[in-house]
């Protein structure tokens, strides 16, 4: 079985816009971009990284890419069997799965990034990955602060907080005692935490018209870490990880009890392909290796 993957906020960067515009289709979906949102994508994704990075151009970026990627390994016959996506990309593999179509998954994620910037101004919330520590020993300094949260389990050693810049700050210097590394990430945003809570209700409000589909492959989601194809369950799930944790290696876990050995990671940079790496699965591919591999063997005599 195969697994794709698609990435989340982090995986964007400047000059993303021209690397993916070679891919044969790429100059529809960027037209597409323009139409849906009034946004020239390929400007903004070949823009200074500050302004890429705001959480509502980041995500419609990564979605693009992500989305390109996934047109292209479908057009070379390359489908999976089960899908998922890490925070954001949770988004582009339902409309990958046609949960709903390209369109409405773009304008989702930008109105997803609007609202979590409108819960918190950027600049007042952060987010702080921490390598090579016991879980339950983290849950057990964090537990007596407020403002800071466990937002991203993304691999056994490598868990991320989030919160309020001051109460993550606090929460980092306590953990610099016992934790391996501790690195602040650059985002704009404390996700997956309670302070977006009114960011959820607003995108419930933009889904309540939606209609969900039953998606062409299962889904693991984030918040259960569990596969669904149930439209419902979906759009709940795809709620409760604006304000909740995203469960990553729980969910990769998951894919590898049901018989998953490839992973294929669709999208922008190689995030999820080194985490998943991280946890003994080694066949865990970017795309576009995916893509050289099958035009070789295309082109190789028989």
């Amino acid at each position: 079985m195969t697994a794709f993957v698609f990435p989340g906020q982090g995986s964007q960067y400047s000059g993303m816009g021209k690397e993916f515009m070679s891919y044969p289709r790429a100059r529809y979906f960027f037209e597409r971009a323009k139409e849906v949102l009034g946004i020239d994508m390929y400007q903004l994704m070949n823009s200074d990284e500050e302004i890429l990075k705001i959480t509502e151009n980041a995500q419609p970026a990564i979605y693009l890419a992500s989305y390109i990627a996934f047109d292209e390994l479908v057009r070379n016959g390359i489908v999976p069997n089960i899908v998922a996506g890490h925070s954001l990309g949770e988004y582009t593999a339902l409309a990958a799965a046609d949960v709903y179509d390209f369109d409405l998954g773009l304008y989702l994620v930008r109105k997803r990034g609007e609202y979590i910037s409108q819960a918190v101004p950027p600049g007042l919330g952060s987010m702080a990955a921490v390598l090579g520590v016991n879980l339950s020993k983290l849950e057990q300094t964090i537990s007596d602060m407020d403002g800071v949260w466990i937002a991203n389990y993304n691999a056994p050693d490598q868990i991320v907080i989030s919160g309020s810049v001051e109460a993550v700050k606090k929460a980092v210097e306590r953990i610099k005692t016992f934790a391996k590394r501790v690195i602040e990430l650059k985002v704009s945003g404390p996700f997956h935490t309670p302070l977006l809570e009114s960011a959820r209700e607003k995108m419930a409000r933009e889904l309540r018209g939606v209609k969900f589909r039953r998606p062409r492959w299962p889904i693991v989601m984030n918040s259960t870490a569990k596969e669904t194809t149930d439209p419902e369950e979906i759009r709940e799930n795809v709620l409760a990880q604006i304000s909740g944790p995203v469960r990553w290696y729980q969910s990769v876990e998951r894919m590898t009890l049901l018989g998953v050995h490839s992973f294929v990671e669709v999208g922008p940079q190689r995030v999820l392909t080194n985490l998943i790496k991280k946890m003994s699965c080694e066949n865990c591919k970017h795309f576009s290796e995916v893509l050289a591999e099958e035009k070789r063997l295309i082109s190789e005599p028989v």
